[in-house]
């Protein structure tokens, strides 16, 4: 498969429409750690349209992450930065299959919490929350290296589709 010369505009649509909702899933997650808190106590869960929102919006950002990857898999990606190294690559493509990965594994174990009471899976949840903010840290900051210190535009691929 040859590589593209960048990205499309649907993948461009798709990584902003994800950022923007994982953002609001973390600023507004206080809400379902309190619906959470009252379920394990045995309490019950009153509905609360921010506790609904977190969740299906998790499954949103499921379903986008899986879309996203299905159009990666078929169009593939372009190639890194000019001078790009061979460890750069590398590094490059383990952050981002972890970024999706992790993406997928959260709401996966929000799901196994909400849906089927499992302590575990709220546990691993706030674990792989911790994980994601690190990862998304990494990726924001080594996209702004690029953009402001590398001085190689990077940032115009994710503002500038080329189909």
């Amino acid at each position: 498969m040859s590589k593209p010369a960048g990205y499309s505009r649907l993948q461009i649509r798709l990584h902003w429409i994800v950022f923007g909702l994982v953002a609001l899933q973390f600023i507004f997650a206080e809400n379902m750690g309190e619906a959470w808190d009252t379920f394990v106590d045995g309490g019950t869960v009153e509905f609360s349209p921010l506790v609904a929102s977190h969740v299906f919006g998790g499954m949103i950002i499921m379903l986008l992450v899986l879309w996203r990857l299905a159009i990666r898999l078929k169009r593939g990606t372009p190639d890194g930065p000019e001078g790009t190294t061979a460890g750069q690559a590398k590094v490059m493509h383990v952050m981002h299959w972890t970024l999706y990965l992790l993406l997928i594994l959260m709401p996966l174990s929000g799901s196994l919490a909400w849906f089927g009471g499992i302590e575990q899976a709220a546990e691993n949840h706030t674990i792989i929350k911790v994980a994601l903010m690190v990862v998304v840290g990494l990726h924001v900051a080594a996209a702004l290296f690029h953009q402001f210190v590398v001085k190689d535009n990077i940032m115009d691929r994710m503002r500038t589709p080329r189909d």
